[in-house]
């Protein structure tokens, strides 16, 4: 078996011998966290193992790597193997299933917490404010998330749609992609068809890209504009998109804090179309009879 071929846990366990004790604890940190490390800069890595961004480079090159990111590539593509809800609810050793869900959503949504970089968010930030229009695409629960931002891109006063389309409706969706609009691409750990699709259009086009993911961020890295880290669940005993919808809260608040005034207009425009759907008290509108023809 060539050194390509060896998983992340057999180059570790091939080279730990020759490692320094700086490098064993780098090399032990990724194997252990590597759901979290692809998203990680060498920068991120050292703090979290107390020794240096230039001990992590040593670290990847001492498993066989060109670099830090050859190795978070081949994290991303380990990471990407799901876990089953199922078997893993058989091992919850007596603790309630509510403990659980809320342990790990905790759990989650700290890790999240911590790998976003105030640069990287700025600058999704600024995609999004500077799109003419934008684009939220995703399948499965990611179309949800996707419909999600264009709903509230739209009550803030700004031009949104959403796709979770497939095949050739996709097309249809991507047809009027402009070199000034923005596509949020929201993927988990699935590499799909549809998404090489997108980034290779959005490119043809000039669009920028920000893209949510739990795990394809260093695959994509040269492909996208701008990428935040969305880690997954470890047992699906939370939503996939959970940390990704908390993300997207984020940057809506964000945007909407730079320009109170157009989010402000729109959010009263929305108040005035409702009231204007119902009669007092909320209740529905009669229907207008129809004129009896003699």
């Amino acid at each position: 078996m060539t050194e390509q071929e060896l998983s992340f846990g057999d180059r570790i366990s091939a080279s730990i011998g020759r490692m320094s004790p700086a490098e064993r604890i780098v090399a032990e940190y990724l194997r252990d966290h590597g759901r979290y490390a692809i998203f990680a800069t060498a920068d991120q890595i050292g703090s979290a193992t107390r020794t240096s961004d230039a001990t992590v480079v040593r670290t990847a090159k001492s498993l066989g790597f060109s670099g830090l990111l050859d190795l978070r590539r081949a994290l991303a593509s380990e990471v990407v193997v799901e876990t089953n809800a199922v078997r893993n609810f058989h091992d919850l050793h007596g603790e309630s299933v509510v403990a659980q869900v809320f342990a790990e959503a905790i759990e989650r949504l700290t890790v999240t917490s911590r790998l976003v970089d105030d640069s990287s968010f700025a600058a999704a930030v600024d995609l999004l404010a500077g799109a003419r229009e934008v684009l939220g695409f995703g399948l499965g629960g990611s179309g949800l998330l996707a419909r999600y931002l264009a709903i509230r891109l739209i009550r803030m006063g700004r031009r949104a749609r959403a796709s979770w389309a497939t095949g050739f409706q996709l097309a249809d969706d991507l047809l009027g992609l402009a070199a000034d609009d923005v596509v949020v691409l929201y993927t988990p750990s699935r590499i799909l068809g549809e998404i090489e699709v997108v980034l290779d259009h959005a490119r043809s086009v000039g669009a920028r890209v920000l893209l949510i993911s739990s795990s394809l961020g260093a695959l994509f890295a040269d492909r996208v504009d701008v990428t935040l880290a969305a880690p997954g669940s470890t047992t699906n005993f939370t939503g996939e998109m959970l940390s990704a919808e908390v993300l997207t809260d984020a940057l809506l608040l964000e945007l909407a804090s730079r320009d109170e005034t157009r989010a402000t207009q729109a959010s009263e425009g929305l108040a005035k179309l409702r009231s204007e759907l119902v009669q007092g008290g909320g209740d529905p509108a009669p229907k207008r009879r129809r004129r009896r023809q003699d």
